[in-house]
């Protein structure tokens, strides 16, 4: 062993040698690895790093290892790997181990450095005409770039660049991380502001070893709309990091306000794009990333966060879907919200997080990593893992208002940088409130709209984001004053926009102000929609509701009426979502049951479209109890038998309630976690769930991207059909309650056919399916009027049905077949149960 440096001090009681073991170098470290390398041993470490030779880092001196020491280790890491390098370790702890794997370093701890396999190269030079111009109290400075706006990591330093149309003078304040105060603050000169732009470079500072904000100096005059406050230390809105309370809940007030953070953007994707898959064959599963796994039953390492996602990942394999649009994971504070639930004086927190802090940022109290700022990469390393299983992510984004409320609300961002600029306001210098948070963003200001455009882009250049769920969407649409725009510009050009050209852009098509437009929300060819109308009018036909049935024929065929034009993968299905019940409580409860919000019950929707089955809540009535589970089988089976794009709230494969409440924006606790125990509990319905779905990708007839004898793609060959209880005969009066259908995809091989036939009268029917032809019989997929196990089938184990003649169809009950070549061996169908 040849000692190459002899051991020195890092940080206090840390000691680094550096030696060599045959043609490996080994940098061993003793003691607490609780800050960052000095840079005398950053120098001396990145100068033992050759191109080409294995590296092993030696933990097993190590008694403890901080976030800021981590992230130490890890830049260390993509530093070799940029020259060439491999690196690998030992000694280190499984939490440290953990740590890594979740942040996407799965390689850095193997035990032995495995053999170079590619030529080795030097990692780019600093262009050498790159140079300080200026100074301030001992910072090397000169003008920035005026874009990207945020923190650019460079070679040599930072960029910063930020706007503001009315500031008379910006100022860079900085911290040590965690400190209190800042350690400097430095004044933007004014030939660094270029147009509206203040944009600087600061050579040679650690991007791991600051914090930043900005002071903005300007009139403070509300009725002109202007809120400037020099003593305020300002949050970059495009900050891609944010410290603030990184731990769930902790309301810790030893900072007061949030900073932003410089992050490298060297994340090793290897192979990994945006997917791409085709919407048609699209099955969405809305998901909170905390709720998903934050409960005891969840048995993941880390409950809440990405990586108890990432665990999970082959359930959502298993259950079928191949798209989870993610709730809000921009960084928000949870403990905005300051009142208590009244039943039992907990603190209520707020667990959606439709309230944004920073665009740009992914939530940190969502990461196991949070504390040691590896956020960032923890959640790449889950989009990464997704898509390698074939799921796409879709994020659920909030562009119609920000955190910083109405008058009064706290001034962190965007009210304090150009308050007249980023904001809708009324002559006299108020907020519009068409969001019903308290402020409305002024998403058609030239500047805001590049702002939004440059956001979107960047999480789908830097994060692979594969498409994006617009909360409120309709105040997208809206001009300054908020007079809705016949040719609103933001929509126009995110539909149009080259980076966002191939990403799925989905619109919740009204907001708080009243302006509904489902079915008429500006397209430009791309957008598709949360389709309200469809989860009314499925509900409404579900309970048995007279008037429904013409309807139903719009909404099954993919809502033509609202997207004869766009297609049917305009219409997101949806019969729940996050806002209002869930499918069991569908089913269970007359009226919402808030009282736990602490609003007196006065928040949520009232008109749920629900019905208990005959009593309100929990029971334990086995005819009650028979009657929902059909109704909730009905419900998903109308879902994906729909053209358009079906999405499934998370929980609803295992039947999860929220007790009543629609609303449950506040709860944080085991009304909103979901119960993994309930997948061996109901099973029964996980597997039913998960039929409906394997079935629906078996049979393109129920997945087109165009309507029925419209031009071009295979849908001009689809046969949608209707049908009452005898063939050809569709009884759409306002009385009926019945409606059957078949939809037939005709082919040059073998035509795709399924027939069902939905009962929604309470007493039993019978159906005469339509003929087959070329030798094919009718086979059972699913009757929800039967009794486990034979309610559904796998596709391709559906039984013969015996009387093709005469289906009888149960009270509130769907059935639904298949048309089959051969005649199936593993049984019979009788149509009704006993």
């Amino acid at each position: 062993m040849l000692t190459i440096a002899s051991p020195r001090a890092s940080g206090p009681g840390l000691c680094v040698d550096i030696r060599s073991e045959g043609t490996a170098t080994v940098i061993a470290l003793a003691g607490p690895l609780d800050s960052a390398l000095s840079g005398e041993n950053q120098d001396r470490v990145m100068s033992a790093v050759k191109p080409g030779m294995p590296l092993i880092l030696d933990f097993t001196g190590v008694e403890k290892v901080s976030g800021a020491g981590l992230r130490c280790l890890l830049l260390l890491a993509r530093h070799v790997r940029g020259l060439g390098g491999i690196i690998s370790a030992r000694g280190a702890s499984d939490e440290l181990r953990t740590i890594a794997e979740v942040s996407g370093f799965h390689d850095l701890f193997r035990l032995t450095a495995p053999t170079l396999s590619f030529t080795a190269h030097q990692a780019a030079q600093a262009r050498p005409d790159f140079y300080p111009t200026h100074s301030h109290n001992g910072f090397a400075l000169r003008p920035g770039f005026p874009l990207p706006l945020g923190a650019t990591v460079l070679a040599h330093g930072v960029n910063f660049a930020v706007y503001s149309r009315h500031a008379t003078r910006c100022t860079l304040v900085l911290y040590k991380p965690d400190a209190k105060t800042p350690f400097a603050e430095i004044p933007f000169p004014p030939e660094f502001r270029v147009g509206d732009v203040h944009a600087m470079t600061v050579f040679y500072i650690d991007p791991e070893a600051f914090e930043y904000g900005y002071r903005m100096d300007g009139p403070f005059d509300p009725h002109e709309g202007h809120r400037f406050d020099r003593e305020r230390v300002l949050l970059d809105p495009a900050a891609r990091a944010i410290t603030w309370r990184p731990v769930w809940g902790c309301k810790d007030d030893h900072l007061t306000t949030p900073r932003g953070r410089a992050m490298a953007e060297d994340f090793d994707w290897e192979d990994d794009h945006t997917l791409g898959l085709p919407v048609e064959d699209l099955v969405i599963y809305e998901v909170h990333v905390r709720g998903f796994t934050r409960h005891a039953t969840s048995g993941v390492r880390f409950p809440g966060t990405y990586a108890g996602l990432y665990e999970k990942i082959p359930h959502l394999v298993e259950l079928g879907v191949n798209c989870v649009e993610l709730m809000p994971i921009f960084e928000y504070d949870e403990n905005e919200i300051d009142r208590v639930n009244p039943t039992d004086g907990q603190r209520l927190l707020d667990y959606w997080g439709y309230s944004t802090l920073g665009f740009y940022a992914p939530k940190a109290a969502y990461a196991a990593t949070g504390s040691s700022h590896l956020q960032v990469d923890e959640f790449k390393t889950l989009v990464k893992e997704l898509h390698r299983h074939g799921i796409e992510v879709i994020l659920d984004v909030v562009f119609n208002h920000t955190s910083e409320g109405n008058e009064n609300g706290p001034t962190l961002s965007f009210r304090g940088l150009d308050n007249a600029i980023y904001y809708m306001l009324t002559p006299e210098g108020r907020y519009y409130n068409f969001s019903g948070c308290g402020n409305t963003f002024n998403c058609n200001h030239p500047a805001v709209r590049n702002f939004v455009l440059n956001c979107l882009r960047y999480w789908v250049a830097e994060y692979h984001i594969d498409g994006f769920r617009f909360d409120l969407a309709s105040i997208l649409d809206r001009a300054p004053d908020g007079t809705p725009l016949a040719n609103p510009p933001l929509l126009e050009s995110l539909a149009l926009d080259p980076v966002l050209g191939r990403t799925k852009l989905i619109a919740e098509a009204w907001d708080a102000g009243g302006l509904y437009q489902v079915g008429h929300f500006p397209a430009y060819g791309r957008w598709a929609e949360w389709n309200g109308k469809y989860r009314d009018c499925v509900r409404k036909f579900l309970k048995g509701d007279m008037g429904q049935v013409a309807e139903m024929v719009q909404r099954i065929s993919g809502s033509p009426d609202l997207y004869y034009r766009r297609g049917p993968t305009a219409s997101v299905n949806f019969i729940t979502c996050h806002d209002g019940f869930t499918l069991a409580d569908v089913v269970s409860y007359n009226g919402k049951h808030n009282e736990a919000n602490g609003e007196q019950n006065c928040d949520g929707a009232n008109d749920n479209n629900s019905w208990n089955c005959g009593v309100e809540g929990a029971t334990d009535d086995p005819a009650i109890q028979t009657l929902r589970h059909r109704q909730m089988k009905n419900a998903l089976a109308m879902l994906f038998l729909s053209q358009g794009v079906p999405m499934l709230l998370m929980g609803d494969e295992f039947g999860r309630t929220q007790m009543g409440n629609n609303n449950a924006y506040c709860q944080d606790n085991e009304l909103t976690w979901l119960d993994w125990g309930l997948r061996q509990t109901s099973a029964e319905w996980f597997r039913f769930c998960r039929a409906l779905i394997a079935f629906r990708k078996t049979h393109p007839a129920l997945r087109q991207s165009r309507f029925s004898g419209s031009s071009g793609g295979m849908s001009g060959g689809l046969e949608l059909t209707w049908h009452g209880t005898q063939p050809w005969r569709a009884d759409l009066s306002g009385a009926s309650r019945v409606l059957a259908f078949q939809a037939r995809l005709r082919s040059e091989h073998a035509d795709d056919i399924v027939y069902a036939a939905l009962n929604m009268y309470w007493e039993t029917l019978s159906f005469e399916p339509p003929a087959v032809d070329d030798g094919r019989q009718w086979h059972v997929f699913a009757n929800t009027g039967v009794m486990p196990p034979n309610d559904v089938y796998m596709p391709g184990d559906e039984p013969l049905l015996e009387d093709p003649k005469q289906l009888l169809v149960s009270g509130r009950s769907v059935v639904i077949l298949v048309a089959c070549q051969k005649h199936r061996s593993d049984g019979t169908f009788r149509g009704e149960s006993s």
